[in-house]
């Protein structure tokens, strides 16, 4: 008895891209396969491979993609990460027909706006889930976006722009110095909700790179290799900080020591809070902004630091001055003395003094001798 050759499937990278491609999240294929959302995961990042009738269910959906995927046009739009399940849908981006692509391509500014559209209702969510805070969340999402413009140029090219977004926008919100702020020394309004205040204060307790790492991996939905590359660190130390954060939530919520349940439920209280991101043309205007106001700084402390230099320069000496030498001690110098009583001869002087004619010409005409 022969066995039947397994069904062939593609590369786990257009696996994944197939699936982008027909608009279906990483839980919405594992439904329809019959499969866990950490099961398609691991099928798309190449660690695992689906057997029996799993693998064909698998391979029919992906032929399906294929088939219903449309031709390739002339523009190039850029590669977004899919938005985390349970989030609103990203306003669509301009679309252009296929007549005017090669004479219409997109603009820098629509290209951004683009981005900003796919990327910054979710980004703000997730900035809440790290901070707990709702205005530290918006700027965090709106310094990352302004940064982005400013160097648009590296970031157009980027492999993944959404993830570079991110990933600013994780540093901002995280970063301790906002403790020292006086908007954000006091705590905000917690949620309405009794479990969502029970689970937003369990995350809080994490430490930072926990936090960061259970947001990615069990909120955006990345593998562990790539939330390891956007922490900077390995995929061992990586899988130790989930672990961790994991046994942390469910020591204070036992109901959510499922990995489903609890992605569920963090998606839930991103989604409660129904924050709002500012307008692509504001972050871009702010982004300019900023840029001018940095630019005009950096150019008056050119010109002081110019200024004081040459005033330096203009009051310096121009030659060698040695230094003055230390006093000396001067040695055979008397004492000095209180004035005494006078002798008897100084009292005879002092009598013929005032005995004599004190004024009158007498006194100018020299004597013969």
């Amino acid at each position: 008895m022969t066995q039947s050759p397994a069904t062939p499937l593609p590369p786990p990278k257009e696996r994944r891209r197939l699936r982008e491609a027909g608009s279906l999240t990483q839980a919405q294929l594992a439904e329809r396969v019959g499969v866990t959302r950490e099961t398609v995961r691991a099928w798309e990042s190449g660690r695992t491979n689906p057997r029996g009738r799993k693998r064909e269910a698998y391979a029919k959906l992906l032929s399906t993609l294929t088939q219903e995927e449309p031709p390739p046009t002339e523009v190039t739009a850029p590669q977004f990460h899919e938005a985390p399940p349970g989030d609103p849908e990203p306003a669509p981006a301009p679309e252009l027909e296929p007549a005017e692509a090669a004479a219409a391509p997109l603009t820098p500014a629509q290209a951004f706006d683009a981005l900003y559209a796919f990327c910054a209702p979710a980004l703000v969510r997730q900035a809440y889930l790290l901070t707990g805070r709702r205005e530290l969340a918006r700027e965090s999402v709106e310094r990352a976006f302004q940064l982005a413009w400013q160097r648009w140029p590296e970031v157009a090219v980027d492999r993944d722009p959404a993830g570079w977004v991110r990933a600013t926008a994780y540093e901002y919100a995280l970063s301790p110095w906002h403790r020292f702020r006086p908007r954000y020394r006091n705590p905000e309004a917690p949620p309405a909700d009794a479990s969502d205040r029970a689970l937003l204060a369990a995350l809080l307790r994490l430490p930072p790179p926990q936090r960061r790492t259970l947001v990615l991996y069990d909120g955006v939905g990345l593998d562990l290799p790539e939330t390891a590359a956007e922490t900077e660190a390995s995929t061992p130390a990586a899988a130790g900080r989930l672990m961790n954060a994991r046994e942390a939530i469910a020591a204070h919520l036992p109901d959510l020591s499922d990995p489903t349940e609890l992605h569920r439920r963090l998606t839930e209280l991103a989604a409660t809070e129904r924050l709002r991101a500012a307008k692509p043309p504001v972050v871009r205007t702010g982004s300019e902004r900023r840029a001018r106001f940095w630019t005009r700084a950096a150019i008056a402390f050119t010109v002081a630091l110019i200024g004081t230099t040459a005033l330096t320069l203009r009051t310096a000496p121009t030659h060698y001055e040695p230094p003055i030498a230390p006093g000396a001690e001067i040695q055979g110098v008397p004492e000095r003395v209180a004035q005494g009583p006078l002798s008897a001869a100084e009292v005879q002087l002092r009598e013929k003094l005032r005995g004599e004619m004190t004024s009158g010409p007498v006194r100018l005409v020299p004597l013969p001798h």
